[in-house]
C-alpha cells in the first residue's frame, strides 16, 4: 500500500514523519514511507507529485493503451471479516491470507500498513480465471504483530516460504508499494516459483554506483551507556504519540485522501481494515521497532540488484498522480529491464483500489498474453 518518500536521515528517520501517517498509502501504522537508496542505505524520502497525461507503453502484448479515471463501479467486492480468512503458521508466527478461485496462481501483496482486504476489487474478478492469494505480511493486517527484528528481508523470505508451503506452483507475484518490493526480492530469490511479476507504484531506489561502502560505527561507553538509552526513550515517547494518532479513523481517512486522486473508495470498509489491526496489543511495539529501527538498518538491497537478477516478464501498473512515488520510477525501471511492460494511469499510490476496473483489465490484458502454459520457468539464481 504505502510506503514511500523523500531522504531523510537514517540516524533519526522517526523524526521527519511528524504529522505522517505510516501505513505506506494509509497505513494504519503512521507515516508513509518509501525504501530509499542512499549509499548503501535504505533511508525514508518523499517526491512531489508528479503529473502526467494518461499514456500506456510497453513492449510485447501491449503497445499502446490510454484508460480513464474513474471510482469503482458495480464490481463485485471481497467480504469484510473481522475474524479473517485463512491462517497459515511460519516461523512460529501466525500468517493471514486469502484464498478464491482455481487455475494459475496469482499471489497479492500489500503495501506498508495495509492487508489483503486492500485488494478488495481485484481478488474477486481475478478469481474468475485463476487462482488468487493475497497474503498479510508480517506485523501487519491480520497476521500476527510479531515482536522481531524487522529488516528488508524479513517479508520477502515470508513470501519464499508461502509459495513453497501453500501456493506450491509457480505463480504471478504483484505488489503494491512496499508489496512491489517485497515480490520483486522474492522473484530474484526463488525464480523457479515465479512466472511475472507485476508491480503498483513499488517501493525501492536504483543504487548509486559512485556510492562509498560505509565502515561500521562504533559506539563508544558513553553512547552505550548514556545516549542511546535516552535517545530511545525520547523516540518512545514521540512514536508513541504518533501511532496513537495515525490510528484514528478521522486521520487514516484523511491520508487516504491525500493519496487517492479520486476518494470515492475511501471508505468505512478501508479504514476499517486499517484501523483495526492498529487495535492489537503489540501494534504500537511494532510499529516502534519499523520506526525507529527497520527504517535505519537497511543495506545491500536495491532496485537495479534485484532487477538484475529477474527473469521473468514484468508488468508496471503506475498511478502517476502518486504523491510519494511518480511514473519516473516507472520509466527507470523499463530503461533498465526491457522486458517490461507498462501501463500509466491517472491515479494515485494505490491504483489497484484507487480505479481497480482499469488495473483488473490491465492485469487480465497482460496475463491473457503470456501463454502460461508454455512459459518457460525461469533458471534458478542463488542470490545471497
Amino acid at each position: 500500500m504505502l510506503p514511500s518518500s523523500s531522504c531523510c536521515t537514517s540516524s533519526t528517520p522517526a523524526f521527519r514523519f511528524k504529522n505522517q501517517p505510516f501505513f505506506l498509502h494509509s497505513t494504519a501504522f503512521s507515516a508513509p514511507f518509501r525504501l530509499c537508496h542512499s549509499g548503501s542505505k535504505y533511508q525514508i524520502s518523499r517526491r512531489g507529485i508528479a503529473f502526467r497525461g494518461i499514456v500506456a507503453t510497453g513492449i510485447a502484448a501491449m503497445d499502446s493503451a490510454s484508460l480513464a479515471t474513474k471510482p469503482a463501479q458495480g464490481l463485485e467486492v471481497l467480504p469484510y471479516k473481522i475474524e479473517g480468512y485463512n491462517f497459515w503458521t511460519w516461523r512460529g508466527h501466525k500468517i493471514h491470507y486469502v484464498e478464491q478461485g482455481e487455475g494459475t496462481p496469482i499471489v497479492l501483496v500489500h503495501g506498508f500498513g495495509a492487508s489483503a482486504f486492500h485488494w478488495r476489487y481485484n481478488i474477486p474478478e481475478l478469481a474468475k480465471k485463476y487462482k488468487v492469494y493475497a497474503i498479510d505480511l508480517l506485523g501487519f493486517g491480520w497476521s500476527e504483530k510479531a515482536l522481531v527484528e524487522y529488516d528488508a528481508v524479513i517479508w520477502r523470505d515470508q513470501v519464499i516460504d508461502f509459495l513453497k508451503e501453500i501456493v506450491k506452483e509457480p505463480a504471478i507475484m504483484v505488489g503494491n508499494s512496499l508489496g512491489g518490493f517485497t515480490v520483486l526480492a522474492s522473484a530474484a530469490s526463488l525464480p523457479e516459483k515465479v512466472a511475472g511479476v507485476v508491480l503498483l507504484n513499488s517501493a525501492g531506489q536504483f543504487g548509486d554506483p559512485n556510492a562509498q561502502p560505509e565502515e561500521p560505527k562504533q559506539e563508544n561507553i558513553l553512547e552505550k551507556i548514556v545516549i542511546k538509552p535516552v535517545k530511545e526513550i525520547f523516540q518512545r515517547v514521540f512514536l508513541g504519540f504518533l501511532f496513537w494518532q495515525a490510528k484514528q479513523p478521522a486521520r487514516v481517512t484523511s491520508v487516504l485522501k491525500s493519496v487517492y486522486v479520486n476518494s470515492s473508495n475511501v471508505d468505512d470498509y478501508l479504514v476499517e481494515s486499517i484501523t483495526q489491526p492498529a487495535a492489537d496489543p503489540k501494534a504500537g511495539e511494532v510499529y516502534f521497532r519499523l520506526m525507529s529501527r527497520f527504517m535505519s538498518n537497511q543495506r545491500k538491497y536495491t532496485l537495479d540488484s534485484l532487477l538484475s537478477k529477474l527473469s521473468c516478464p514484468l508488468l508496471l501498473i503506475w498511478g502517476d498522480l502518486d504523491p510519494w512515488v511518480g511514473p519516473n520510477k516507472a520509466k527507470q525501471i523499463k530503461e533498465f529491464y526491457p522486458s517490461t511492460t507498462v501501463v500509466n494511469l491517472q491515479a494515485g499510490h494505490c491504483p489497484h483500489d484507487e480505479v481497480p476496473e482499469l488495473v483488473n483489465t490491465a492485469l487480465l490484458d497482460w496475463l491473457s498474453n503470456l501463454n502460461l502454459e508454455k512459459l518457460p520457468l525461469p533458471t534458478s539464481v542463488n542470490v545471497s
